[in-house]
């Protein structure tokens, strides 16, 4: 399975032959740098793990200075791993890009959902409101959240106000509208996770 980093620069659409307007995702994809190679015999399984982003010398550990040194590269900002089926192909240093999505027709978008703060049940989880008038007080409060006496509790997983967004989401099975490999850009069919310029994770789909 093949993993890149990667940052959401926004939504646009492209015109198919038949003159249809297809909504996508651009996704820069790379290049990300190969900072370690883990094998079976000496980790117990076989991964990579790469780099994305520069970022300041003064604003790097120590210890991941030295990391970064070894792969013959400057500090990076994004360090994520990614497992594989099989020994790696690939040395560290070896810098990746695009290029290895060419001939993939869907993958996995993995990125954090836009924080909402502290949202009622209307926003969070689609529910109606009250009446709104003759004395009503119940217009955007949640209903009933359990029973009296038995069981006696509200049950868990009940849907309540709360924290919205600011998670860990994937979107998966997303077609692969173009690759441009002189911009690094990967175009995806619909929206993934995430607001503007923010981090995310593509891979092949299973």
């Amino acid at each position: 399975m093949i993993g890149m980093i990667g940052k959401k620069l926004g939504m646009t659409r492209t015109f198919q032959e038949d003159g249809s307007s297809v909504p996508v995702t651009v996704i820069e994809v790379g290049p990300c740098v190969v900072t370690q190679v883990k094998s079976h015999k000496s980790d117990g399984y076989d991964a990579i793990q790469l780099g994305f982003g520069q970022k300041k010398a003064k604003n790097t550990p120590l210890p991941m200075q030295g990391h970064f040194r070894q792969a013959q590269t400057t500090p990076l900002s994004v360090v994520r791993e990614v497992r594989l089926d099989a020994p790696a192909e690939v040395e560290r240093g070896d810098t990746l890009d695009v290029s290895v999505f060419t001939d993939t027709a869907r993958v996995d978008v993995t990125g954090t959902t836009k924080g909402r703060g502290f949202s009622g049940t209307i926003k969070r989880h689609g529910q109606h409101r009250g009446p709104a008038s003759h004395g009503s007080k119940n217009v955007r409060m949640a209903g009933s959240i359990g029973q009296h006496t038995f069981p006696g509790h509200v049950i868990k997983g009940k849907a309540m106000p709360g924290q919205y967004g600011n998670k860990r989401e994937t979107k998966k099975n997303l077609e692969v509208m173009a690759v441009d490999q002189e911009r690094n850009l990967l175009l995806v069919k619909g929206s993934v996770p995430g607001h503007r310029n923010g981090i995310v994770f593509v891979r092949t789909s299973r």
